[in-house]
């Protein structure tokens, strides 16, 4: 599933052709996604402007004129490409079969085609000023940005938690949009077991020690990289240009199982085991 580094770095290849455009026709090749279409979604969103394209955790976001968001998750295999349209540098190619494609949002210069091979994304519509208490949004955790991300908060959130430290930072009610992969990635930069228990790395008071500010610190890093590399395509994933990600080519521990750990100071392999029915790949040596 594309986590938030391979969504918002869709977001960002949208965003020069949608945002200020006007939606001239909206055609939908099935009733359903996921979830059936809103009722008379279509009609909704012909004739809008698109004030603003952003994101929250793995949703995209399209702020319309008339105060309406569209909101839209990518599923497993989702993936939208601009038609017609070329913007800076990039010329944007068919990167899938046009079986999957669902949905075709026609700005009038360019096409915004969904395409989605397992159908496990959606789109609904709601109120773009109350989209705080959105069922999807309502709940979710701080995003693993400078500024919203901190050690004070994280250990504040994880102090007392006597759940293995992979899942708490999988739980999107503490922070919103981190999976599998930059998980694991991050635990190896900050020299921490997947296994240990959450509230370990907190000290006795409850405060930010060194452990949690090394964890913060290694989030941000990979979730920076990992946007500035387009994301990591291992599966279904390419961006709104076709491209495919990069991140996979730097992963350290993540599919290496069996590998020389990439620190130039150990000596361990990197080790899978599941938890919570999901592949978790560290360095049982140098993460404790």
């Amino acid at each position: 599933m594309p986590e938030l580094p391979e969504v918002e770095t869709v977001r960002r290849g949208l965003a020069p052709a949608m945002e200020g455009a006007r939606i001239a026709a909206v055609h939908l090749a099935r009733p359903d996604l996921r979830f059936p279409f809103p009722e008379h979604f279509a009609e909704r969103l012909t004739g809008r402007r698109i004030e603003r394209l952003g994101r929250r955790a793995k949703y995209l976001i399209a702020t319309l004129d008339d105060g309406t968001a569209l909101i839209a998750h990518l599923g497993m295999s989702g993936a939208f490409r601009v038609e017609g349209e070329t913007v800076g540098q990039f010329v944007y190619p068919r990167g899938k079969s046009a079986a999957h494609d669902h949905v075709t949002i026609d700005l009038g210069t360019c096409r915004i085609v969904y395409n989605d091979p397992r159908r496990f994304g959606f789109m609904t519509l709601a109120d773009a000023a109350t989209l705080e208490a959105h069922p999807y949004f309502a709940h979710l955790g701080v995003e693993p940005m400078p500024g919203a991300l901190t050690a004070d908060g994280l250990a504040a959130a994880l102090a007392g938690k006597m759940t293995p430290l992979k899942a708490a930072l999988l739980d999107q009610h503490i922070i919103a949009g981190l999976g599998n992969i930059y998980v694991c990635e991050a635990l190896w930069r900050a020299r921490l077991s997947p296994r240990r228990m959450a509230g370990s790395i907190v000290r006795r008071d409850g405060t930010a020690g060194d452990r949690v500010s090394r964890l913060v610190a290694a989030i941000l890093a990979v979730i920076e990289e990992a946007i500035a590399a387009g994301g990591s395509s291992l599966r279904d994933y390419v961006a709104a240009d076709g491209s495919l990600g990069r991140f996979q080519h730097t992963f350290a521990v993540y599919g290496r199982e069996g590998e020389p750990c990439a620190r130039n100071s150990c000596s361990g392999v990197v080790t899978r085991i599941v938890q919570s029915g999901r592949s978790t790949f560290f360095c049982p040596t140098c993460q404790r």
